[in-house]
């Protein structure tokens, strides 16, 4: 590979691009392990657009490892709504109370990987950034960055693939001298020029490393070629049920695989009621990984006998801010309390 033969000056045109051009982020600003470790976490399957605004509420809240590891569960997962995929809450909330078990932070990569909700590309971006341990970091973006270098026109089953079919090469090309802002110069090269879709080629500071630009010199052709998965649609009923000032919300088991402790709108099959004829108050749509779901909500007024089934509550409108709730259901439940009566 023509690239290898060039590493030096690699190094050299991406530092000096990277140094110049890249974006003042809080974690940047103002580095530390604790904050290294919060923003990593809370980028798994987050664009950085979206989680600013959370990252900054919860440094406000957390400032460092003891505060988060005092903090009760209720609070994290509330300072965590919105940004999805709960679990990683949960984690970073274990993960900070291992750490104060510990007689020294974790050093390298194998172990961070033994606490809860780091994976080796998670490691792998900490130790590097953080800690100048000289660890690869390989993510769509550094996928695709290589595999246009290097014209790569194979084609993987899934990103998992092509991350491990390129995290040879990532090694061979990582600057061991500067590792963490390689890394960091890598995914920032993915996410601002070498982009997915009309990458910005003149402006691109290794252009002149790429074997793309002669063979394919206008990206026409997608690389890295990853199958797409197949998409599953889903469609739910949802019932807007009140009575007085309270309204019935689900309640999610503390053991479920996801949103675990938090409230949702109930199903119409779960409680036992009929659709009603009337238009429903709203159709709402959002994707989870491969799945798109539909959710159609109806107002329905509750028949004289009715009994909430086990794992509902009647919560009173005015406390139903203090409660955690997932993303969507938060934003479609306010908006329907503004066009809805609530005696």
């Amino acid at each position: 590979m023509q690239i290898l033969k060039q590493i030096p000056d690699f190094h050299k045109s991406l530092a000096d691009w990277y140094q110049a051009n890249h974006r003042p982020l809080p974690w940047r600003t103002h580095p530390s392990l604790y904050r290294t470790v919060v923003s990593e976490l809370m980028l798994q399957q987050t664009q950085i657009k979206t989680m600013l605004p959370y990252f900054e509420r919860w440094m406000e809240r957390f400032p460092d490892f003891q505060a988060l590891a005092d903090a009760p569960t209720n609070a994290v997962l509330k300072h965590w709504e919105g940004l999805g995929y709960y679990s990683r809450a949960r984690n970073l909330h274990k993960l900070a109370k291992a750490i104060l078990q510990l007689p020294s932070k974790p050093a390298t990569p194998k172990e961070w990987q033994a606490l809860p909700g780091i994976g080796p590309y998670t490691a792998a971006a900490i130790t590097s950034i953080a800690q100048d341990y000289p660890a690869a970091v390989i993510d769509g973006n550094v996928v695709r960055i290589l595999a246009r270098l290097t014209n790569d026109t194979r084609t993987f089953k899934n990103n998992g693939a092509a991350v491990k079919a390129f995290t040879p090469l990532a090694a061979e090309v990582l600057n061991k001298q500067t590792p963490g802002d390689h890394n960091q110069a890598m995914m920032e090269l993915g996410a601002t020029l070498c982009t997915k879709q009309k990458p910005n080629c003149p402006a691109c500071p290794v252009r002149s490393f790429c074997a793309t630009k002669d063979t394919d010199p206008l990206h026409t052709i997608s690389i890295p070629r990853i199958e797409r998965t197949a998409i599953h649609k889903i469609a739910i009923e949802r019932a807007l049920v009140n009575k007085e000032d309270k309204i019935l919300l689900h309640r999610i088991a503390d053991d479920a695989p996801q949103l675990a402790g938090q409230y949702e709108l109930p199903t119409v099959q779960a409680l036992g009621l009929k659709i009603p004829d009337a238009q429903p108050l709203a159709v709402k749509k959002r994707g989870i990984t491969n799945k798109r779901i539909t959710e159609t909500i109806y107002q329905i007024t509750p028949p004289i006998n009715f009994k909430k089934p086990q794992a509902h509550e009647w919560i009173q409108v005015q406390k139903i801010d203090s409660l955690t709730l997932s993303g969507p259901h938060r934003r479609w439940l306010n908006e329907m309390l503004k066009t809805v009566e609530i005696s």
